[in-house]
């Protein structure tokens, strides 16, 4: 019986990253300059889907074979949803700014003022059900806001808003102002609440003139924040996997390495948020609160899986899924572990070296 020949690895000469415009430990580490050096010797070139606007689809779609994305979960679970072969190896959870604006003199300032009021609903995507992501984000949001008060989408009025013109060469973050495009209806009177989360929906709300009616990071349980970035999913496709090991866990410890250095550089990690997010200053330290900085680790535990699970069923329930699937079938435990003991080996090989 003949032998059969080992396939040579792929070459990997690019290893493309995206992530959301949010606190993100691999956009940490690239801003850092990390990631480019961990692969420089190996001839790797790292490069990110925000720099380039022909591969930015993939920020949704997840068909590129090389790519890490450290993004939210409602694209993630919609590209394994649709079939494509990716794989789950870390998730994160940072609080970032969810709230409910409504106008200053609409009386809203607790979840049971909701009761009979007009929320905007963005509408679908043209043609992508899946990738309608302002709508799942405010139908979560207003979800976990209605929860509070024991109330439902059947105590209000869900008034669906068309949205702003959506451009694909543009990246991610010059793109974010068209998920609230609700706030122009709420200015001018024909709806009397909106969801919106982040630095540059803070920068919004201070332009526009809108107030904080329901701060669900200050009010509500993680359980009822669960949304598109919490829990932020961290994937890549199985062909990296299983051709470039080691390349996975490099990168996975170069993010841990980055969580650690955050939770030191309070000042300096603000400076790379306005960057990444494309926001004022104000609207980075309105949106990023507390010790938000400490805990940019992934990890796959297991309420984070649970609270994954939840969304995952969520918008499947309403939609944005093509097929429902397995979640722990999805889950690639290994990778992260891995390179936690990688860190923790050049951690304690580092002393020895400087003598």
């Amino acid at each position: 019986m003949p032998i059969a020949a080992t396939l040579p690895t792929p070459t990997l000469d690019t290893l493309w990253f995206t992530r959301c415009p949010v606190p993100t430990a691999s956009g940490i580490a690239f801003k850092l300059g990390w990631l480019a050096e961990e692969f420089a010797r190996d001839g790797i070139r790292v490069a990110t889907l925000q720099d380039t606007q022909q591969l930015g689809r993939h920020h949704y779609d997840h068909e590129l074979p090389g790519l890490f994305r450290e993004g939210g979960n409602v694209p993630a679970l919609a590209a394994r949803g649709a079939g494509t072969p990716t794989r789950l190896i870390g998730l994160t959870w940072i609080e970032e700014w969810q709230t409910i604006l409504v106008r200053p003199d609409s009386g809203i300032r607790s979840p049971r003022d909701l009761r009979g009021k007009r929320l905007a609903l963005p509408a679908w995507e043209a043609g992508d059900r899946p990738g309608s992501i302002a709508r799942a984000m405010s139908l979560s949001g207003y979800k976990g806001a209605l929860s509070l008060a024991g109330l439902d989408f059947t105590d209000v009025h869900l008034v669906e808003v068309a949205l702003h013109p959506r451009d694909d060469s543009l990246p991610p973050q010059e793109g974010l102002q068209r998920l609230w495009s609700g706030l122009d209806h709420l200015v001018r009177g024909e709806v009397d609440a909106v969801y919106v989360k982040g630095a540059s929906a803070a920068d919004a709300a201070q332009r526009l003139g809108l107030v904080v009616g329901i701060d669900l990071d200050q009010v509500a349980t993680p359980r009822q924040r669960i949304n598109n970035g919490t829990p932020r999913p961290i994937t890549l496709h199985q062909n990296l996997l299983d051709e470039h090991y080691d390349v996975v866990v490099r990168f996975l410890a170069q993010t841990l390495r980055a969580a650690d250095w955050a939770s030191q550089n309070l000042d300096a990690l603000r400076g790379i948020l306005a960057e990444e997010t494309r926001a004022a200053s104000a609207g980075v330290e309105a949106a990023y609160r507390g010790d938000f900085h400490t805990s940019l680790h992934p990890d796959l535990s297991t309420e984070r899986l649970e609270y994954l699970a939840l969304q995952k069923n969520f918008l499947y329930r309403h939609g944005f899924l093509e097929h429902d699937f397995d979640l722990a079938q999805w889950v690639a435990p290994q990778p992260l572990q891995d390179a936690r003991a990688l860190l923790s080996s050049r951690a304690s090989a580092t002393p020895t070296q400087g003598r």
